[in-house]
């Protein structure tokens, strides 16, 4: 291991935090810096779309707990302006220069914008990504607005209208899919998710979009549609997905870009002409890497475990020589409740063709949808039936044919694939959970983790 150096890690939020606590734990000795752009100390963010919103706990009050203690110096509430990788310094917009040897970026993400500027400033128009969103968010709801707007329905915006209607509060969704969750489920679950909103009494308008919002004396009145509707709303919440931090690191001669910053499956960062770099790494959600599950395409995900794997694998291998190096092969991973159910996901189901509900029943509402690709299963989505996950997650670690082989008894009498109806990020104002790009070589792959010898799974 090496154990001295300077370290500067960018981003205290989940894999920063996660990132340094593991540096410790594992020997690092050296000068360890977090950078943060928010004043707070590392928060939690799933509880802000749901027991903050409920008011069941207070924003300030989710903290993330510490796994160990960090020895470690923090800048909070100051931005990086750049990094200069020549002379390995990364520029503070206070003026600081934080000398590195190695270097995490864990810059994250932010909710994205309302395009228009002058609408964007309106008294009620509001995003919700960061704890003083969450409580800005909430203070607005306990007041007992008329309506709420939500535009956009993945899952930050069903969450969001699903808390709204626990409060008694009217809502309307505007979601330019054809139905909720499309983006990151399909049009099978869609269709699911689109009923369940309306049966709650959400007033959910799909294949349309907020084409202005209106105010008065600088206050939001309303909202007009591209159907030519219109309604009067209190509130409106912009959740058409989020934007990766990367624009701090324009002019480093990084692969950074809209997608994030593009790593191997060691975490480590590459470099515009695609060489490999060795003392700059990535971690959660700004991170793009390849996993053999899914064909080598770069996947970036927005989810809490994959933010926890990753910083645990980045931090391991900016102290480790090289052939102690281990790379990042965790299975996506992610959950949501909503509407009185609880929804778990393995895999990633926008890397699919079919789909097939392989336990329960959609008329039911508890059940396990299973995506597959070119024949084999990619991920398995539960609704209410999650103890069945870590099977088909089995499934998926060891390319297992699609469709699976019945392995529940209360399995249906139909037991046919369908079109898993992903649609493309490009026809949606709001990107799904999972983005992939690149190149897909037309073969089956099976995860290596499960083949490692003991002297490699040693070095785990």
């Amino acid at each position: 291991m090496i154990g001295e150096g300077r370290i500067v890690v960018v981003g205290a939020s989940l894999a920063g935090l996660r990132a340094a606590e593991t540096l410790r734990e594992q020997g690092f000795a050296g000068s360890l810096t977090l950078v943060g752009e928010e004043p707070h100390p590392p928060y939690d963010r799933p509880p802000l779309s749901k027991q903050v919103l409920l008011g069941r706990v207070r924003a300030q009050d989710v903290a993330l707990p510490s796994r160990s203690a960090v020895d470690a110096r923090w800048k909070l509430g100051v931005r990086a302006g750049g990094v200069d990788p020549i002379e390995k310094r990364v520029i503070l917009a206070d003026g600081e220069q934080l000398a590195y040897d190695r270097l995490l970026i864990a810059t994250g993400t932010r909710a994205r914008p309302w395009p228009n500027a002058d609408e964007a400033r309106l008294d009620g128009v509001l995003t919700l990504r960061t704890n003083d969103d969450a409580a800005r968010l909430a203070e607005r709801l306990d007041a007992g607005p008329r309506r709420v707007l939500v535009i956009g329905a993945g899952f930050i915006g069903s969450e969001i209208a699903s808390a709204c209607r626990e409060l008694g509060l009217d809502v309307t969704v505007a979601e330019r899919g054809p139905s909720p969750l499309v983006g990151a489920l399909g049009g099978t679950l869609g269709t699911f998710a689109g009923k369940l909103q309306r049966a709650h009494g959400v007033d959910l308008r799909c294949g349309v979009t907020v084409t202005a919002l209106k105010g008065r004396n600088g206050r939001l009145t309303g909202a007009e549609f591209s159907d030519g509707g219109r309604i009067d709303a209190d509130v409106a919440v912009v959740a058409l997905g989020a934007v990766r931090n990367t624009e701090w690191l324009d002019g480093s001669g990084l692969a950074a870009g809209p997608r994030g910053v593009a790593c191997d499956a060691g975490c480590r960062a590459f470099d515009m002409y695609g060489i490999v770099t060795d003392d700059v790494f990535v971690a959660g959600d700004v991170a793009r890497f390849p996993h053999p599950l899914f064909e080598y395409q770069m996947l970036s995900l927005e989810h809490w475990g994959n933010a926890v794997a990753q910083a645990e694998v980045a931090a391991h291998n900016m102290i480790s020589p090289g052939p102690r190096r281990r790379p990042h092969l965790t299975v996506p991973a992610f959950w949501s409740s909503q509407f009185g159910l609880n929804i778990k996901s393995v895999g990633v189901p926008t890397f699919s063709d079919q789909v097939v509900i392989a336990q329960g029943s959609l008329r039911e509402g508890r059940f396990v949808a299973v995506y597959g690709y070119r024949g084999r299963v990619t991920a398995a989505v539960s609704v209410n039936r999650a103890k069945w996950l870590e099977h088909y997650q089995y499934l998926i670690e060891t390319a297992a044919p699609f469709p699976p082989a019945p392995g529940a008894a209360d399995r249906p009498g139909s037991f046919d694939p369908v079109p898993s109806d992903v649609p493309s990020p490009q026809l949606l104002s709001h990107g799904p959970t999972v983005a992939l790009t690149g190149h897909l070589p037309d073969r089956h792959l099976t995860l290596v983790r499960h083949e490692l010898s003991p002297t490699a799974a040693h070095c785990r």
